[in-house]
């Protein structure tokens, strides 16, 4: 194992507990808040929405990249790829610190998409994470 490597790792480890730490706080201090009559919970609809976003958020995150096969990862990446006429891979390459997006070619090859395609191509998967998030969300 490189020790470059091995740092980043861990640096990214330390990261990843100080956000689930602040995350925990700031809900804390949220809940301290209610208690003492401070502030008010948002509106039933805007806490849904606030959801589906996080929960859709994940799923591209964490469930898209690593080629999940849980059924909305299954039915976003279905959809996507009925929405831009073709087949979108999602890659992190190792030691590289951006994602690429591929588009698989009818010969079976694979091209990276430009810059402009691939935010438009996140744009669009994230509206149709959210919608199958949404739908199937009680």
């Amino acid at each position: 194992m490189d020790t470059r490597s091995f740092y980043t790792r861990h640096m990214l480890l330390q990261y990843g507990r100080q956000l689930i730490s602040s995350r925990r706080l700031s809900r804390y201090n949220q809940l301290m808040g209610l208690a003492s009559g401070h502030e008010q919970l948002p509106a039933p609809d805007v806490q849904r929405r606030m959801m589906v976003d996080r929960i859709s958020r994940e799923v591209v995150e964490n469930l898209i990249f690593t080629g999940s096969d849980n059924p909305v990862v299954q039915e976003v990446r279905q959809r996507l790829d009925d929405e831009l006429d073709g087949k979108y891979l999602f890659q992190y390459p190792p030691g590289e610190i951006d994602f690429r997006i591929m588009r698989q070619e009818e010969d079976g090859s694979t091209v990276q998409v430009s810059s402009d395609e691939k935010h438009r191509i996140m744009g669009l998967l994230l509206d149709l994470t959210r919608e199958t998030v949404s739908e199937t969300m009680l």
